[in-house]
């Protein structure tokens, strides 16, 4: 495990309602267009910060594969997904890399504050084209690197988001919609170009 990882020993911190004020899943989730019968991949899914609004999202119909490379941290998604009694997600572990998820599957797939921690982006973003679905979307959402560090990773490990775009650009998806900034995040949405083959 590299040190930009997230470490299963601070997991605790991903479930810590303060969150909830300054990232707030609704917010994200409503720039993702979601709709009842979708089929979402939360790919570093973690305990399911946003794992579990979208199963409410997509409702019965709908499928959520929630992808974590941490076994420990699928446990505690498992539990949660358990009290909720929502039975319409999938723990996967495995790499963003390589999900193990059917071709052409998925309707939106979201990255949420994992963008900073993989080495070979190229790899994950042909792996999410992959995955989506013609018209598919992609959601990135990481740290901002022009704030404090009060939440988050160390500055020196953020990716900017015109740096991130510029990586959607080159993998073939094109902007969907302007830059959204949070006050310690930012959000990209791209939709995958029918044109370039998956």
């Amino acid at each position: 495990m590299h040190e930009r990882r997230f470490r299963p020993s601070q997991m605790h911190r991903l479930e810590d309602p303060d969150r909830l004020a300054w990232l707030p899943p609704a917010e994200v989730l409503a720039h993702l267009s979601l709709q009842p019968g979708y089929t979402v991949a939360d790919i570093g899914a973690g305990t399911g910060y946003f794992t579990l609004p979208i199963a409410s999202a997509v409702g019965s119909a709908g499928r959520v594969l929630a992808v974590d490379v941490s076994p420990e941290m699928l446990d505690r998604l498992r539990a949660r997904l358990a009290e909720a009694g929502l039975s319409s997600v999938d723990c996967v572990e495995a790499e963003a890399s390589a999900t193990t998820f059917p071709a052409g599957s998925c309707d939106v797939a979201l990255l949420a504050n994992v963008w900073h921690e993989f080495d070979d982006h190229a790899a994950v973003l042909d792996e999410v084209r992959r995955i989506l679905r013609p018209l598919g979307r992609i959601a990135l959402l990481d740290w901002r690197p022009d704030v404090e560090r009060h939440h988050g990773p160390p500055l020196e490990h953020r990716i900017a988001p015109d740096v991130a775009a510029a990586s959607l650009t080159r993998a073939g998806f094109r902007l969907a919609q302007p830059l959204v900034l949070l006050p310690y995040s930012w959000l990209l949405i791209g939709a995958k170009e029918p044109s370039r083959p998956a």
